[in-house]
C-alpha cells in the first residue's frame, strides 16, 4: 500500500472542511512474536495495523483526532471532529507546522528479506538460544525465549507543501535464565536488537551472555556504607542519560523544569562527558530522514567535552523558545500528537579498557543493575537501588546485592574520571563503561 497520497489527499481535506492549515501521519505496519519456553513453543502472535492521525488548525488554534481505519467515510468523519474541536480551542501563536522538504540520510532502514524468512528459522532462533544458555551448569531454570519482528511505513503531509514517507523494519531475540546455588536464586537475561535480520548476534553469544549474568550474581554478599568509587556498566547507562535526556528537553527548559535550564555553554560534566543524539547513524534503532512531524533528522552533540552545548525541540516548542526546531519530535503513532524525544542518544567512547578501569579502582562498586529513577531532571538528584561487583584493590572480589546509590547530577557528571572504549552503537540510548570518582554508597 503507498500510504504517501492517503496522507497528502486528507491533508486536502481537511482545509477542505475549514482547517486553516493541517497535518496528517498515517501509519501501516505488522509484527510478529514468538514466545518459546523449555523447548515448546508457548505463544505465536501476528498482526497488522493502520491508521491515521489528524492535525488540524483553525485561527491559530489546533486540535487532533485519529482514525484507525483509513476508509474516506471515517476519515473525513475524523476530520470534521478535529475542526470542530478546534474551533472551540484556545488560539497559541506556536502552533505551526514545519515547511523544512528536505531529508536527512539515514541509509536503508527497511529489511525486505526478513517477511521472507521461513518462521521455522525464527522459532528455532529462540529455541536454540534457550537450549544453549540451559546448558550452563549454573542455569537449572528457563524464564523462555522469544523472538519478534516488525516492519511499517510512515507516511506525513502537511498544508505547507510537506510530503514525505519512509519504509522500516526491526527484529529481536532473547532469553531469559535463573541460576542457582542451594536456596539462592538469581535471574539474568539477554537480547540482540537490529535493522536486518542478518545482523543479529549468533544465538551462542546471546545465550552465554544470559548464562553469565544469572550465574555470576550467586554468593552476593552486603558492604557497609560507605564512600566510594562507582563504575557503571552499559547495561545501567540509562540511570545516567535519561535524567540528562529529560533535562535538555526544550519544553522543560521553558518551564524551569530542568536542572540544566539556562546553562548553556556552561560546563556541566568532565571532559570526557561528551553526549550525541544521532538520527541518522546507519541501521540505528531510531534512526529516520525525518522526524514525527516531517522535519529532517540529523546529527547533533548536546554535550562536547563536558560543556552544554543545546536543548531538543520539536516546532511548536522551538516556536515558543524563539528557536528552530532540532528535529526532535517524537511520535508514539498515529494516535499521539508530537511530543520531544531522542533518536540514537550515546556517550561518546573513551580510550581506557574496562580491565583497566577495574585495575585502577582501589574500593568501590561496578554497577551491573539497577532500580529507581536515576538523575532526576528536575532536581538534579540521583538515587537508586543497585548491585554488581564489590572491588577491592582493582580487583573483583565478590557479587553484590541490596545496595543503594546516591549523588548529585553535577557530582557525578562531573565526577566522570575514566571511560572505557566499550561503547555498543547498536543501542538506542547507551554509554561505555565509565567510573565516578565517588558516591555515597548505602549498605550495612
Amino acid at each position: 500500500m503507498d500510504i504517501k497520497p492517503i496522507a497528502e489527499r486528507y491533508v486536502a481535506e481537511c482545509l477542505k472542511k475549514g482547517a486553516d492549515a493541517a497535518e496528517v501521519y498515517v501509519e501501516s505496519g505488522r509484527r510478529l512474536s514468538v514466545r518459546v519456553r523449555n523447548g515448546e513453543i508457548e505463544t505465536v502472535q501476528e498482526s497488522s495495523s493502520h491508521g491515521a492521525g489528524f492535525r488540524v488548525f483553525v485561527k491559530g488554534a489546533m486540535a487532533f483526532a485519529s482514525s484507525n481505519d483509513l476508509a474516506e467515510a471515517t476519515c473525513r468523519e475524523a476530520i470534521g471532529r478535529a475542526v470542530a474541536f478546534a474551533r472551540i480551542t484556545t488560539p497559541d501563536p506556536s502552533n505551526v507546522l514545519p515547511d523544512d522538504k528536505g531529508f536527512g540520510d539515514a541509509g536503508p532502514l527497511h529489511d525486505p528479506a526478513i517477511a521472507a524468512i521461513p518462521m521455522d528459522r525464527k522459532v528455532d532462533l529462540a529455541l536454540k538460544a534457550e537450549e544453549l544458555a540451559l546448558k550452563d551448569p549454573r542455569v537449572t531454570l528457563s524464564g523462555g525465549a522469544g523472538y519478534g519482528e516488525g516492519e511499517g511505513e510512515i507516511a506525513l503531509a502537511n498544508s505547507n507543501g510537506l510530503a514525505k514517507s519512509y519504509k522500516s523494519s526491526s527484529c529481536s531475540f532473547a532469553v531469559s535464565v535463573v541460576a542457582a546455588s542451594g536456596d539462592e536464586r538469581s535471574s539474568g537475561g539477554e537480547s540482540c536488537g537490529r535493522r536486518f535480520f542478518a545482523d543479529l548476534k549468533p544465538a551462542e553469544e546471546v545465550a552465554a551472555s544470559a548464562a553469565r549474568k544469572a550465574g555470576e550474581m550467586l554468593g552476593a554478599r552486603p558492604v557497609k556504607t560507605q564512600k566510594a568509587a562507582v563504575i557503571f556498566s552499559p547495561d545501567v547507562a540509562y540511570a545516567l542519560l535519561g535524567g540528562i535526556l529529560g533535562a535538555v528537553n526544550g519544553e522543560r527548559v521553558l518551564q524551569n523544569a530542568s536542572f540544566l535550564a539556562g546553562r548553556i555553554g556552561e560546563r556541566i560534566g568532565s571532559e570526557l562527558l561528551t553526549l550525541v543524539d544521532d538520527g541518522l547513524r546507519p541501521k540505528g534503532p531510531a534512526s529516520a530522514p525525518f522526524d514525527g512531524e516531517g522535519v529532517p533528522q540529523q546529527v547533533r552533540t548536546i554535550v562536547e567535552a563536558g560543556v552544554l552545548k543545546g536543548y531538543m525541540y520539536n516546532t511548536a516548542v522551538a516556536a515558543r523558545a524563539g528557536v528552530k526546531s532540532t528535529g526532535n519530535a517524537s511520535r508514539g503513532g498515529f494516535t499521539s500528537l508530537p511530543g520531544i524525544g531522542p533518536h540514537n542518544f550515546y556517550m561518546a567512547a573513551g580510550t581506557s579498557k574496562v580491565e583497566d578501569i577495574v585495575k585502577a579502582t582501589k574500593r568501590g562498586l561496578l554497577v551491573r543493575e539497577v532500580t529507581g529513577y536515576g538523575i532526576n531532571p528536575v532536581s538534579g538528584h540521583f538515587s537508586g537501588g543497585a548491585a554488581g561487583f564489590w572491588i577491592e584493590d582493582g580487583r573483583i572480589v565478590h557479587p553484590v546485592r541490596g545496595l543503594t546509590i546516591a549523588g548529585t547530577a553535577a557530582d557525578m557528571l562531573g565526577g566522570i574520571d575514566m571511560a572505557a572504549d566499550d561503547l555498543d552503537l547498536d543501542r538506542g540510548l547507551t554509554a561505555p563503561t565509565l567510573r565516578v570518582r565517588e558516591m555515597q554508597i548505602g549498605g550495612e
